[in-house]
């Protein structure tokens, strides 16, 4: 569990973190090496979710040498498959990380929902619905594994 105190804000006791595959995690369908790496260090400390409607088709072989779980999800309706989905997990110590227009849902509804912007873009609905916004999945991460980061973005 990752355990942040950020003043004005609260206390947050994180045990899962949601995430997006495309676009978030990977472009074209492929996760970065270095992205890898951040996740799996956090997977000691929080359970990680994968989870796709797997636009690419490359969910299962890009998350194979990863510490997550992979849930896939179909590409209709995929916005509230996910929601359903992400309630199941308890939304009150989940973080989810996303970009697209299926992601509104979760960010929204998660304790912690951060918006990425990266290489393909970032929906409106899901800015609306973030409580943070970050350039790259890389700086999301780092949100978690230098937390003074994120006390800094949302302290009062």
């Amino acid at each position: 569990m990752i355990r942040i105190s950020i003043p004005g804000w609260g206390d947050m006791e994180i045990e899962n973190i949601v995430l997006d595959l495309n676009g978030t995690i990977a472009t074209d369908g492929r996760i970065p090496s270095e992205v890898k790496e951040k996740i799996n260090s956090l997977s000691n400390e929080a359970k990680i979710y994968l989870l796709t409607a797997d636009t690419q088709g490359t969910a299962g072989e890009e998350s194979s040498d990863m510490d997550v779980e992979l849930l896939k999800v179909s590409e209709e309706d995929s916005a509230e498959v996910k929601l359903r989905v992400m309630e199941s997990l308890d939304p009150t110590r989940t973080v989810v990380i996303g970009n697209g227009n299926n992601d509104h849902l979760i960010l929204k509804e998660a304790a912690l929902g951060i918006a990425v912007i990266g290489d393909e873009g970032l929906s409106i609905s899901a800015i609306k619905n973030a409580d943070i916004v970050v350039k790259t999945i890389s700086d999301a991460l780092d949100l978690f594994l230098k937390p003074k980061r994120l006390i800094a973005t949302l302290r009062e």
